[in-house]
This record gives structure tokens, C-alpha cells and sequence, in this order.
């Protein structure tokens, strides 16, 4: 990396090529000499982008070296007829070639994607590297060109063709080559990697499906996100007995799990290391969101990861939960009130639908999505009504309306919820209709706590409270300034994220908490784990934004990390003082 960026200052810069530094970085690798600017600068991007997938240990990235080296010394010898950088490059080369065992990660999956990216990102490098070359010579340029000017010098040059900007002496030919050769190395590494093969994500085979189904039959009650291990869009590596499993998806060279491992607790660590052992092969970044205490305490044991806690998931015990007392007070009101409006609801298994009424469902539950694009990974399924989920429970609120053209008649809310375990059922998405009265998922979650028992249900997991443990103890008597300062910084983050209100609405329903952890290799792995999480929940893509909508969709409020509804402002603050 370093030979990269002295490669580019000497290229763009004049007074470096003359400078002390610069009289020791001739005889280093990918060093042209002071007058190779084009071919200088060159080297230095190509140098910077080989320098990534040379410290994640990729082998293509070795090939890449192996044949720049002696390329570079080659080329260095006849320019500049330099021995020493021979000498260097052949040392270099000698010690890759010496632990070339070292290099053998495989490479990472891709798509036409990442052709794309790459003309982005090195079309504004190009343009920004550009106006500095155009500018490094302010001794040269004849008269005072604009900015204009000079970005539209630059766009020429990229192309290979002379623009507005004119230099006394033999600059402009410097100028133009290095612009040239910028233009041509954008063009040159798109091409490439947009014809290369593709290798697309993995993804859920149909065997795979199968073998995480059983699994789940024999042990699928330990884990509420058990269920969420069959979404198609994972990947999944077994135990060398078949016994366990962990589901996973590769995110930005993170390796992204989601939950407990699959199946037998005594298999989890056969498992966990053929995870890491994937991970070592293609270089990611492992790691682990959303595991419970118990799966948190294995993952560390078996590993070295180091865990931290995320939050709290809401579980209700159906056995516990009435609407009766002071506590239910203001769910029991919303709810009668609800009632009284003429709304009714409707709790069934996903087989007891007909498919007139799955196609509704559907229907409107990507209508009232909120988002451009599906949300959701750790506590998501991403799919409604599949054959093999008959099992999952959809429960729907309903209300006839006079003159009501509504497409999916006299639906106003769905909430989906995945089994778990044989007696239990997770909550998966929570939609409404934005004409709705507030208060439909209070509504629909007692209606499926109250038909629980019918459906031979014991528990019910909620939504997922982000540093739940931390709003609760700021807020009590006692608490020191460091836990209230964290707090208020929590609760101003929720003018945005919802996450005190969040907490407000889960902690409406007298649930019990269950602490979830992620699982992370390094400190510094911190940052970069948490874009991939939000790439992987949705919050970044690639998508195109909808510029030609005919209305735009209100701002969605995220319940969990795998739900995505409205909370009126009205219901908000109820929500604040319940």
C-alpha cells in the first residue's frame, strides 16, 4: 500500500519527484521514474487495489503479485537501468513465492454488481485525482482557467482527448497521458469484471432445506429464530454428523450468522468449526448476531470470539398473559376502542388459507411494506405461504367499509409469525393499512395470545428491543452517570430509531426478557460487522432509489430487526406513557 500511494504522489506531484523521499522510492517496486507520470500513477492504483486482497491472504491477489514484481523491475531497468530495484523485486518475489502456502484464501462470491461499484467508485477517484493533476502545476498553465474548465479537462482527458486547459512546455503532455491512463485503467478493470464468471452467492438448496427441517422437528424449541435458519437467501454448513448446522450469508467479506446453531446442542461444535473453517478458506470476517445466552457462551468456548450484548428479546408466556389489572389498563382500552370500531380478527395456520385469501395477504402485505425493498435477516423468513410453511400462523384484522374499493377487500393488518418449537411461535412481520385506526398491533398481538391456547401455543416471542437493559436500569433510582449519560444519548438516538419507544411498546405486554448477544472476533471488526448487519437487514442497497412514484411512502418505524410497520404519532405516544 505504501509503494501504492508513493507510486501516485510521484506521478501526480512535480516537487516530489525531485524530493529526497523520492531518490529512495525510485528503487522500490512499481517505481517507473520521475518522468513515467501515466505509468506511475498506474502502478500506485493498481498497487492500492492488490494491497487489500493481499492482507486477506486471497491467492489471486499472490498471482497478481507475482506477475507485478518482475514486471515492475523489467520496466524500472528500462527506463531508469536500476539494479537495486531488480534486486528488491527479486527479494520480494522470493519471499512470496516462499509463503505462497500462506496465500490460499478462495475468492469471495460476486456478481455484475461489482463491475458497476468499481466504474462508480473509480470514475469519482479518476475525476478527483484528475482536478489535483490538473492543478499540481500552477507555474504552467496558461491563463486562469475556471472550474469548470478544469473538470471539464479532466473528463476529456479521461477520455484521451485534449480539453479547455493549456500548459507552457512539455506539461501538457504529462497531464494528458497520466488523465489517460487513468481513464483507460477505469475502463480496463470494469471490462473486467464485468465479463469475468460470475460466483453468485450460495443459497439454500432444496437438500439443505430438508436436512434443516428435520433438524428443526427434533430440536427446533430451543431457539425462537430457529425457523429464520430456512430463509433461501443463506448458505448453511453441517456438522461432520449431520447433527447441527449453521445457516449464514457473506455480506462485504463478513461471514454473517444469525442465531443459535441448528440442531443437537452436543453437534454445535462440529458445526461452529466448519463455520470457521469456511471463514479461514475465503478470508471473512466471522460473526455471529443474535445468539442467545447459551449459544453466545459456545461460540466464545469453541473459538476464542469475544461476545456483546445487543439487547433483549420479549417472550410471553400465554399461560401469564391477561388483559385483566392495571398494568394491561392501556392495551385493554385500545383494544375494546378498536372492537368498538367494528374491526374483527382472525388467527389460523397458514395451511387453513385458501389461496384466494393467500394471494390477498400477499398482496397487501407488500403494499404496505413501507420500503422500497425487503427488510430483514436475523429474525426474518422473507417469504409468506410457501408449501412448507404451512405450519406458520397468520392472524388478520378486519372491517367492512361502505364504498371501501380496497384491492384486498376488508384486510386492514397482518401479522406473521414462524413456529418454534412445537409449542411456540415467533413473530415475523407486522403490516398495516396506513388508513387504519391505530392501535392494529396491539389488536392482532392479544387476538394471538388469546388463541393460542386453540393452537396449542405456550410462548410467543415479540419484537427485539436494541439495548433494552440499558434504558431499563438508566431510567431506575440509583443509576450512576455514566449508565444515565448512556441513556440519554439512547433516547436521543430514538428521535430517529425508535429504540426507547420500542422498548415501550414490547414492555406493554408484561413479557420476560432473554438477552441477545453478537459474536465478534476483534474490537476493530466492530465497525465493518455492523455495515454488513445493515446490508444484510436492508438499511444499505444497491437498489435504485424510486424517483417517478405517484405518492410518496410514509417513513416506515422499525418494530424489530426483522419488521417493518407503522406507529402512528398518536399511538406513539401512548406507547411513551404506557
Amino acid at each position: 500500500m505504501i509503494v501504492g500511494l508513493l507510486d501516485i504522489a510521484a506521478g501526480v506531484f512535480p516537487r516530489f519527484r525531485h524530493s529526497r523521499i523520492h531518490a529512495v522510492t525510485e528503487v522500490l517496486p512499481g517505481s517507473l521514474g520521475p518522468f513515467a507520470a501515466a505509468l506511475s500513477i498506474s502502478a500506485g492504483v493498481l498497487i492500492l487495489l492488490l494491497a487489500h486482497g493481499l492482507k486477506r491472504r486471497k491467492r489471486r491477489a499472490w498471482r497478481a503479485s507475482v506477475i507485478l514484481l518482475p514486471a515492475g523491475a523489467v520496466a524500472q531497468f528500462a527506463y531508469r537501468h536500476s539494479f537495486i530495484s531488480v534486486v528488491i523485486s527479486a527479494v520480494l518475489l522470493a519471499l512470496l513465492v516462499r509463503h505462497q502456502s500462506e496465500f490460499k484464501a478462495l475468492p469471495d462470491p460476486r456478481s455484475r454488481w461489482k463491475a458497476l461499484a468499481n466504474f462508480v467508485l473509480m470514475s469519482a477517484g479518476s475525476i478527483g485525482l484528475g482536478l489535483v493533476i490538473v492543478n499540481v502545476h500552477p507555474n504552467k498553465v496558461v491563463g486562469h482557467p475556471s472550474l469548470y474548465e478544469q473538470i471539464t479537462h479532466v473528463v476529456y482527458g479521461l477520455f484521451g482527448f485534449e480539453g479547455p486547459v493549456d500548459y507552457a512546455g512539455r506539461v501538457s503532455w504529462t497531464v494528458g497521458y497520466s488523465l489517460g491512463a487513468l481513464g483507460m485503467l477505469t475502463a480496463v478493470t470494469t471490462i473486467y469484471l464485468a465479463f469475468r464468471p460470475e460466483h453468485p452467492a450460495a443459497r439454500l438448496t432444496a437438500d439443505d432445506e430438508q436436512k434443516l427441517r428435520e433438524l428443526l422437528a427434533k430440536h427446533g424449541g430451543r431457539d425462537s429464530l430457529g425457523h429464520f435458519a430456512l430463509r433461501r437467501d443463506k448458505a448453511v454448513v453441517f456438522s461432520p454428523s449431520g447433527k447441527a448446522a449453521v445457516t449464514y450469508r457473506v455480506v462485504s467479506g463478513v461471514m454473517l450468522a444469525s442465531g443459535d446453531p441448528v440442531g443437537d446442542v452436543e453437534a454445535w461444535p462440529g458445526a461452529i468449526e466448519r463455520f470457521m473453517e469456511e471463514a479461514k478458506a475465503h478470508s471473512w470476517t466471522p460473526a455471529v448476531v443474535g445468539c442467545s445466552e447459551t449459544g453466545g457462551e459456545v461460540w466464545t468456548r469453541e473459538t476464542g470470539l469475544d461476545a456483546l450484548e445487543l439487547g433483549d428479546e420479549a417472550i410471553v408466556d400465554v399461560k401469564d398473559f391477561s388483559l385483566a389489572g392495571r398494568p394491561m389498563r392501556n392495551v385493554r382500552q385500545m383494544v375494546k376502542r378498536i372492537e368498538r370500531n367494528g374491526y374483527t380478527t382472525k388467527v389460523r395456520r397458514v395451511s387453513e388459507l385458501n389461496e384466494f385469501e393467500l394471494s390477498q395477504v400477499r398482496g397487501a402485505a407488500e403494499a404496505w411494506r413501507g420500503t422500497d425493498t425487503e427488510r430483514g435477516f436475523s429474525m426474518a423468513l422473507g417469504r409468506i405461504g410457501d408449501p412448507g410453511d404451512g405450519d406458520c400462523i397468520i392472524a388478520t384484522a378486519h372491517r367492512i367499509e361502505e364504498g371501501d374499493s380496497s384491492p384486498y377487500g376488508d384486510l386492514k393488518a397482518i401479522q406473521h409469525f414462524v413456529p418454534w418449537g412445537k409449542d411456540g411461535m415467533s413473530l415475523e412481520m407486522m403490516r398495516r393499512d396506513r388508513g387504519a385506526d391505530p392501535g392494529m398491533n396491539e389488536l392482532l398481538i392479544v387476538a394471538a395470545l388469546q388463541q393460542a391456547p386453540e393452537l396449542k401455543i405456550e410462548k410467543v416471542s415479540l419484537n427485539f428491543a436494541m439495548f433494552r437493559a440499558a434504558l431499563a436500569r438508566g431510567e431506575k433510582i440509583g443509576a450512576g452517570p455514566v449508565l444515565r449519560a448512556w441513556r440519554s444519548l439512547l433516547v436521543f438516538l430514538s428521535r430517529w430509531f425508535q429504540i426507547e419507544s420500542l422498548y415501550k411498546f414490547n414492555e406493554k405486554f408484561r413479557p420476560r426478557w432473554e438477552p441477545r448477544f453478537m459474536v465478534y472476533r476483534h474490537h476493530r471488526d466492530l465497525p465493518r460487522i455492523g455495515f454488513a448487519v445493515m446490508q444484510a437487514e436492508g438499511f444499505v442497497t444497491l437498489a435504485l432509489p424510486r424517483l417517478f412514484e405517484s405518492r410518496r411512502r410514509p417513513k416506515p418505524v422499525r418494530t424489530c430487526a426483522h419488521q417493518e410497520t407503522d406507529i402512528p404519532a398518536q399511538q406513539d405516544r401512548e406507547v411513551q406513557a404506557a
